[in-house]
C-alpha cells in the first residue's frame, strides 16, 4: 500500500506538469509507452525493479532506451528522475494513476463490455451513447466476448458492475432456492 501511494504522488506530480503545458495525452502516450516497452521484456522488468544493480546502470539502459524512441524531453526527465529516486519499478502503476487523472480532467470514462456473442455495431453505438448520457462523460467502451454468460450483458462503469447476464440470473434463482429448502 505504502507503494502505491508513492506512485499515485509520482503519478500526480508529472500529471500537474502536463497540466501546466496542457499536454495530457501526449505525455500519458508516452508514459505508457515506455511502460509498455518495460513490462514487455521480461528481462528488462526485472533489471530495473532490482536493486542489487547500480543506478549508474539502470540509468544508463533506460537512456539508451530513451534514445530508440521518440518522447518529449519533459517525459525522458520524469523518467529519468525515477531511475534516480529508484522508482522506475513502480513505472506501470504510475501510468495507470496518471490515466486516471487525465480521464478525470478529460471527463473520460472507460467502460467494459462483456457479451456472450458479438454485437452488431448499431448495437454497440446504442451502449455507447446511452452510457454518455448516463455518465455525462465520453466513454471509451471495451468489448470483450464471454461465452460462459450464456446470454445477455455485462457492463463495468469504473468500480460499478451492472451484471444482465444469464449465468448471473440463474446462480441467483439456484441461491434462491437453496435458501428455501
Amino acid at each position: 500500500m505504502i507503494n502505491s501511494g508513492i506512485a499515485k504522488r509520482y503519478a500526480k506530480a508529472f500529471f500537474d506538469i502536463a497540466g501546466e503545458d496542457k499536454l495530457y495525452e501526449k505525455y500519458y502516450e508516452e508514459l505508457s509507452g515506455f511502460a509498455r516497452i518495460v513490462q514487455g521484456d521480461k528481462k528488462l522488468k526485472e533489471f530495473l525493479a532490482n536493486p542489487i544493480f547500480e543506478q549508474a546502470e539502470k540509468k544508463a539502459v533506460v537512456e539508451a532506451i530513451i534514445q530508440k524512441v521518440t518522447m518529449s524531453e519533459m517525459t525522458a526527465n520524469f523518467l529519468k528522475l525515477l531511475v534516480d529516486k529508484k522508482r522506475i519499478g513502480m513505472l506501470a502503476v504510475i501510468a495507470d494513476y496518471y490515466r486516471g487523472f487525465m480521464d478525470e480532467v478529460l471527463k473520460r470514462v472507460r467502460v467494459s463490455v462483456k457479451t456472450a456473442f458479438p454485437l452488431p455495431a448499431s448495437v454497440t453505438a446504442d451502449i455507447k451513447q446511452g452510457l454518455e448520457q448516463m455518465t455525462g462523460k465520453q466513454t471509451e467502451v471495451t468489448i470483450e466476448e464471454d461465452r460462459s454468460l450464456m446470454g445477455g450483458i455485462v457492463i463495468r462503469v469504473g468500480d460499478t458492475l451492472y451484471d444482465g447476464s444469464i449465468k448471473t440470473q440463474l446462480s441467483n434463482i439456484r441461491n434462491l432456492l437453496g435458501e428455501a429448502v
